[in-house]
């Protein structure tokens, strides 16, 4: 029977995405299933040797009411991973964010889940916490959206700032997996003239992403440099005035 029950668990598995490497999350599911198939076994092995079974399961229910209460954090990760397994919000090799902690996903055990984080260490956290967690998931993103701005100098002529949102679009269209979304010139900054450029890069992978933003700048800046178009950069103005040239006071006639 046990067996049964493994195989159906391993086919079920193998029909889900990736599924070959979730096998591992079987091992764990069976676990708690061999050991409520022995209480059970043995339940049945008392009665029929004749003692009480009614007395035994009163007496097994109040002492797992104990348990639990003593082991609550315990079965809290088990019946998370339950809920890890079956509702999937991640799964092995997914790269996932759940507060300061970052990393890629490696082991999702009964009571804890292993990430490896970006600087090497391996995090190991509580089901209870992932699964309770405002988890962000980037393995399942489709595409990334990109916010940002660049100022230029105050006394830019009007037709070079005109002429700023084409050049951006001409850069950003070369581009053959980015989404154009909006270019405005949306502020008076308090040393430049801000633009606000926002696209869609349309890959989930972060090293891509990275390559592509690199490009962007860098066609951007040979752009704007052929132009003429001056980037800013934070400056203070100060106006000083000699002494000697200041108005005198006028007289008034009364």
């Amino acid at each position: 029977m046990l067996s049964v029950i493994r195989k159906l668990l391993e086919s079920y598995v193998l029909k889900l995405e990736n599924g070959e490497t979730k096998l591992k999350q079987v091992a764990g599911i069976m676990v708690v299933i061999n050991v409520a198939a022995w209480a059970l076994g043995l339940v049945f092995v008392f009665d029929n040797l004749g003692y009480n079974v009614t007395t035994i399961i009163t007496g097994l229910g109040i002492g797992g009411i104990a348990i639990a209460l003593a082991a609550q954090n315990i079965l809290g990760d088990l019946f998370n991973y339950f809920v890890i397994f079956f509702d999937r919000p991640f799964e092995v090799g997914d790269f996932i964010v759940v507060d300061d902690k970052r990393g890629t996903v490696e082991y999702i055990g009964i009571k804890t889940t292993r990430i490896r984080s970006l600087s090497g260490e391996q995090i190991i956290m509580s089901n209870t916490n992932l699964t309770s967690a405002r988890l962000h998931n980037f393995k399942r993103m489709n595409e990334r959206r990109v916010l940002f701005t660049l100022g230029v100098v105050y006394g830019t002529p009007l037709e070079k700032l005109r002429k700023i949102p084409g050049l951006l679009r001409d850069i950003i269209a070369r581009q053959p997996l980015i989404r154009l979304d909006r270019i405005h010139f949306a502020s008076y900054g308090a040393y430049s003239l801000n633009y606000e450029i926002v696209f869609f890069v349309q890959s989930p992978d972060y090293n891509q992403y990275m390559d592509i933003m690199q490009d962007v700048n860098l066609q951007i800046y040979e752009s704007f440099e052929k132009e003429g178009i001056e980037f800013a950069f934070p400056t203070q103005t100060i106006f000083v005035q000699n002494p000697a040239e200041q108005s005198k006071p006028t007289q008034t006639a009364l």
